[in-house]
């Protein structure tokens, strides 16, 4: 599905603008991952990072908006009705670029709970590796979604689903601890939002190696049997 969509980003003006655009959206959300990371962390603390985070939000917002009125517009021609499936696959997938950047937003915001640093544990050294698992999964996804590379997609997916269960289990040694309500709420906020922001990495993906209909669903042997 995914090279067919790519194929008809480059067929046409319209088109190829919305794919600009996507890529766009791909690139800013990842760099507000990052800044939203050094801000959960404590490594960032100046205002002007924490504002840029939001500016960054503003954008892909307006980006989202702009392709879904580009789609819409698309389609009210009767002549592009063949590429509706393509569409419906770069809809689905907008949105999932667009929750990227407020679970980035989200991240940067943690701190507002718990100012203090994050204590240098076990707990807090897997959840500093899932971050940087995270971040390179999302340079990867961009590479990936770009030359609709079926295999690098597949692998990534497992690494994303192996994140997903370090995050539940981080969620029980966290309610093991003995960290007071705020720094537990902190620490479960932060492995909540790298999970969302793992399984949105990994609806993308799956555009790569499912059909449309089967878009957002990446289980391992319907991946390998199609």
């Amino acid at each position: 599905m995914l090279r067919e969509l790519l194929g008809l980003f480059r067929s046409s003006e319209p088109l190829s603008e919305m794919g600009d655009s996507f890529a766009e959206m791909l690139k800013i959300t990842h760099e507000m991952t990052v800044q939203g990371g050094d801000l959960y962390f404590l490594i960032e603390q100046s205002p002007e990072v924490r504002t840029q985070v939001y500016e960054r939000d503003v954008q892909v917002n307006k980006l989202e908006r702009s392709i879904r009125k580009q789609v819409i517009a698309h389609l009210a021609v009767r002549a592009n009705a063949p590429s509706l499936p393509y569409c419906l696959v770069l809809m689905s997938l907008v949105k999932d670029v667009e929750r990227l950047g407020d679970y980035a937003k989200n991240l940067s915001e943690v701190s507002h709970i718990e100012p203090r640093p994050l204590p240098d544990d076990e707990i807090i050294a897997e959840l500093r590796e899932i971050r940087a698992a995270v971040e390179a999964m999302f340079a990867m996804t961009a590479e990936v979604f770009a030359t609709s590379d079926r295999e690098h997609a597949m692998e990534l997916i497992r690494q994303g689903r192996d994140l997903a269960g370090r995050c539940e289990g981080l969620f029980r040694r966290i309610a093991d601890s003995d960290y007071d309500a705020r720094r537990t709420t902190a620490v479960v906020l932060g492995a909540r939002y790298y999970k969302r922001i793992a399984a949105h990495l990994l609806n993308i993906l799956s555009s790569v190696v499912m059909p449309l209909h089967k878009l957002d669903y990446y289980d391992e042997d319907e991946i390998g049997g199609e």
